[in-house]
């Protein structure tokens, strides 16, 4: 439960005309459902950072704002609720949330809306803030959906709240500069529980799997580069990390691992070449390989030949196939991937999309 200002408690009760006249005030038309019993409600608006707040309880079995009551008032604005006790069911489009104590849900106010108070807590108490439609789609940069629920488990939600229930008298009250920076971490509170997930394929998951590449680019020849080091270097969690490699049908592992073979097989070339005489171990490990027969594993695997037979510099078709590959980074593809192909030796050892430890080891 989350305890409501104390002083609301003492706020006077209302009848059926009262409680929706002081709805109306500031937040348009209501109409609570008119039974037999006795109807009694309260309402208190204040302000919370230049926003206008109201607690409010009442005894009915339900509260609508109808398409006849938005005719009536052609108001816009978004309203943030929160439930401060009991329970209940709230409903806008094709929503159904059913709504706890802490739980904050966005409501349109040019869309139709019921609360429905769980029986045995008919005098369930809400707070609600109301925010002008257009200011608070600009500081977002998108327009969120009436009926969306953020739970209280949220961080944001249980910030939003502390700030919400603050005593309405603070002894010293803050600055006009002080309120509207305020307003600014209620809207980004706000854009923290209500905007809505990003497409993985979205540009900015393409600007971060670019971002991984890069420093996979930079950073392969380190034996010690893993999934997890790229993902901390990235921003992110390794978990999303995985998931912006599974949707390309591919894995941070296998990229690191491509990266590796493609600079070795450079190398080796280059090494046929010249006719440098370099060790091909000291080739591998430069490139990030701590084991040479895993690299000469994964290179036929790569390349369809051996390392060896590359620096041989021969002509035979082994050879050719092998620099017609060389050179060639190999990228995430739209198809999936055998798991199992990525890197024989630890295959069964290290593999597992849905396991943020399946990708620790790149080499």
């Amino acid at each position: 439960m989350v305890r409501p200002n104390d002083d609301f408690l003492s706020t006077p009760k209302l009848d059926y005309d009262g409680f929706r006249a002081a709805l109306r005030e500031d937040w348009g038309w209501f109409s609570p459902a008119l039974e037999a019993n006795i109807f009694a409600g309260k309402v208190r608006t204040r302000r919370v950072f230049g926003f206008v707040a109201t607690d409010l309880t009442c005894n009915t079995t339900r509260v609508e704002r109808t398409e006849s009551d938005i005719r009536r008032d052609d108001v816009e604005y978004y309203y943030a609720v929160v439930q401060l006790t009991g329970g209940s069911k709230i409903m806008q489009d094709d929503r159904v949330v059913d709504f706890a104590a802490g739980d904050v849900v966005l409501l349109d106010s040019t869309r139709p809306v019921t609360f429905i108070p769980e029986a045995e807590h008919r005098h369930a108490q809400w707070l609600s803030l109301q925010f002008p439609r257009q200011n608070l789609v600009s500081h977002l940069g998108f327009e969120p959906q009436g009926g969306a629920c953020a739970r209280r488990s949220a961080q944001a939600s249980r910030l939003l709240c502390q700030l919400a229930l603050d005593p309405v008298s603070d002894a010293e009250p803050s600055s006009a500069s002080a309120e509207r920076y305020m307003a600014l971490v209620v809207y980004d509170l706000l854009g923290a529980l209500f905007a809505p997930p990003v497409p993985l394929g979205s540009r900015h998951n393409d600007k971060l799997f670019m971002r991984a590449c890069r420093i996979i680019k930079n950073r392969f020849a380190d034996p010690d580069i893993s999934p997890r080091e790229v993902a901390a270097e990235a921003g992110i969690s390794l978990r999303y990390l995985q998931k912006l490699f599974t949707v390309r049908g591919s894995t941070c592992r296998h990229h690191i691992c491509s990266a590796r073979l493609d600079h070795a097989a450079r190398l080796i070339e280059r090494r046929a070449l010249i006719k440098t005489g370099q060790p091909l171990s000291d080739i591998a490990y430069a490139c990030g390989f701590r084991d040479y027969t895993h690299f000469a594993r994964g290179f036929r695997q790569r390349f369809g030949t051996a390392p060896g037979a590359v620096a041989a510099g021969g002509s035979g078709g082994d050879n050719a196939r092998a620099r017609v590959d060389i050179g060639h980074v190999e990228r995430p593809s739209t198809e999936r991937r055998d798991k199992r192909a990525v890197w024989p030796a630890r295959a069964d050892a290290t593999m597992g999309d849905d396991d943020p430890e399946g990708e620790e080891h790149a080499g």
